[in-house]
C-alpha cells in the first residue's frame, strides 16, 4: 500500500502531462500524507483539467464526511465490485495523479521499519491511474477527493523487499487519454493489461516517517 509519496515539481508536471486547463496550485512535496489537497488531472467537458483534490477517497454516499469512510488507495482488480468504489467508477470518474515516487516501509531483522523511495529511473513524472469522487454534506459543503488505484508489484521489487502488498498503476503516454476518456470497458482493458514497471528503490532515512519534514533530502539514499 501507498501511504506516502513524493509530487513533481509544477513545471515538470505541465511539461510532460500537459493537461489542457490547469487550475491547480501546489509545489513540490517530498512527503504527501493521505488528506493533503493534492495535484490531479480529470476530464471536464471533454478536456482534461488539472485540479486539487484531497488524497483520500470520500465516496458520495459518505455526505461529505471523512469519518465515514477514507480511501488512500484501491485495489485496481476490485472497482467494480466495491461499495467504496463503484458508483464513481460506472460514472468514469477516473483521473491521474503526477508523481516522482512513493515510500513503503520494510521490517529488517533489528526490529524497526525501514523507509524506502521507490521510483522509476529517467522518468522524473509518473501518472498514476486514480479514481474521484464528490461528496456532499448535509450543509452543502462539497469535498472533491481522490484515491490512486494499485496492482500486484513485480517481481523483483517483491524480492528485494519481501511482501509488498500493492503498488500504484503507472500509465504510459498513450494509455493516458484513453485513462481519462474512454468507457469503463476500455479503462478496465487498460488496468488488466497493465504494465509492471521495473522499479528502483533505496533506503531513506526515517525523518520521512514524520510529516513535519518536506524536503529533498527526504528521497536521498542512506547506507545501513
Amino acid at each position: 500500500m501507498c501511504e506516502r509519496y513524493v509530487t513533481p515539481q509544477p513545471a515538470q508536471v505541465d511539461h510532460e502531462l500537459a493537461p489542457a486547463r490547469s487550475w491547480w496550485q501546489f509545489r513540490q512535496s517530498f512527503n504527501v500524507a493521505p488528506t493533503r489537497n493534492v495535484p490531479v488531472i480529470r476530464l471536464h467537458d471533454g478536456s482534461s483539467e488539472g485540479v486539487m483534490m484531497r488524497w483520500g477517497l470520500v465516496p458520495s454516499w459518505a455526505e461529505g464526511d471523512p469519518a465515514r469512510a477514507s480511501y488512500p488507495t484501491l485495489a485496481g482488480s476490485q472497482l467494480e465490485r466495491s461499495s467504496i468504489a463503484r458508483t464513481a467508477w460506472l460514472a468514469s470518474q477516473r483521473c491521474l495523479l503526477p508523481a516522482a515516487g512513493f515510500y513503503l516501509w520494510q521490517r529488517v531483522p533489528k526490529g524497526y521499519r525501514q523507509p524506502f523511495f521507490v521510483y522509476l529511473e529517467e522518468q522524473p513524472v509518473l501518472a498514476i491511474a486514480g479514481l474521484w469522487d464528490r461528496s456532499v454534506s448535509e450543509d452543502d459543503d462539497v469535498i472533491e477527493s481522490c484515491a490512486m488505484l494499485t496492482m500486484a508489484p513485480d517481481e523483483a521489487l517483491s524480492q528485494r523487499h519481501g511482501a509488498v502488498p500493492q503498488v500504484p498503476v503507472v500509465l504510459g503516454a498513450q494509455e493516458q487519454q484513453q485513462w481519462l476518456q474512454g468507457t469503463p470497458a476500455q479503462a478496465k482493458a487498460l488496468l488488466q493489461a497493465a504494465r509492471m514497471p521495473r522499479w528502483a528503490s533505496h533506503a531513506v532515512s526515517p525523518r520521512v516517517n514524520s510529516l513535519q519534514h518536506d524536503d529533498a533530502a527526504l528521497t536521498g539514499a542512506v547506507t545501513s
